[in-house]
């Protein structure tokens, strides 16, 4: 039971940070205008990762898309590929997780095959939300080294003030969408733990009987007359067969040839 609430709660939360992420990448307030010394303003500018947007006091808002590739930055990029390759890993580790769960027969899959899919999805989770983390972490150095510059401009005096932008709202939503993915695949490879088959605790014990194996052959039946005594004869270290004299009659070992 612990395995399937585990298996079940690592689903949902992974679920809802592999959702978070995408929220986060189509979210247009990446970078929002920093008001802090003009609170007051007409025009208030944010961006996000594929396009910017200006909202006027008046409640029209308009947004343009980024129509070049190779003039964006660098690290611009690189944060768009994070977090797309996030999102591709989050899908596919939520579609193979759910052919893992426990509570779901498909088949004859046995637990070994699922205790592989759901370590599988984890790792896929945990991937995906270091992805998300990181490039949102990206994101946020690239603000924070740019608000710092724009601000040493405007304590010198210069007459060209540019905006300052701070962080928005989709770099809280990423982070957290990455945590949760993060602990989701953290979860499902503990549920991993429990699916693996236990390994058999009895070996193979062959038994054998407790007195001599007897051994009979076929042969010509010989009657005897009932009156001679038989001996039991026994084969090892110091013992030897009882032999037949040259009258017929069986001679019995004495006690001089155990010597």
């Amino acid at each position: 039971m612990s395995t399937t609430i585990c298996q079940v709660m690592g689903f949902i939360v992974s679920s809802l940070g592999v959702a978070g992420c995408i929220v986060s990448t189509a979210m247009d307030m990446w970078s929002t205008q920093d008001l802090y010394d003009n609170p007051v303003t007409a025009v208030f500018q944010y961006q996000g990762l594929w396009r910017s947007c200006v909202r006027q006091s008046s409640g029209f808002t308009e947004c343009r898309p980024y129509f070049t590739i190779l003039g964006l930055p660098a690290m611009f990029q690189a944060v768009r590929a994070l977090m797309i390759v996030g999102i591709v890993l989050g899908i596919l580790g939520l579609l193979v997780c759910i052919f893992a769960m426990k509570c779901i027969r498909i088949g004859s899959m046995e637990n070994s095959a699922k205790a592989n899919m759901t370590l599988t999805s984890g790792i896929m989770f945990i991937v995906a939300g270091l992805c998300a983390i990181t490039g949102v972490s990206v994101f946020a150095n690239m603000l924070v080294t740019n608000f710092w510059m724009s601000t040493a401009n405007m304590y010198q005096g210069m007459q060209n003030i540019q905006n300052r932008y701070t962080f928005g709202s989709a770099l809280f939503v990423g982070w957290v969408a990455g945590g949760l993915s993060l602990v989701g695949g953290i979860m499902m490879c503990l549920a991993c733990r429990g699916l693996i088959p236990e390994e058999s605790r009895y070996k193979a014990v062959s038994y054998n009987a407790a007195g001599r194996n007897i051994s009979y052959r076929t042969g010509p039946y010989k009657v005897g007359s009932g009156y001679e005594p038989e001996m039991k004869t026994r084969k090892g270290a110091g013992y030897e067969e009882a032999a037949q004299s040259e009258d017929g009659r069986r001679s019995y070992p004495s006690k001089y040839d155990y010597v």
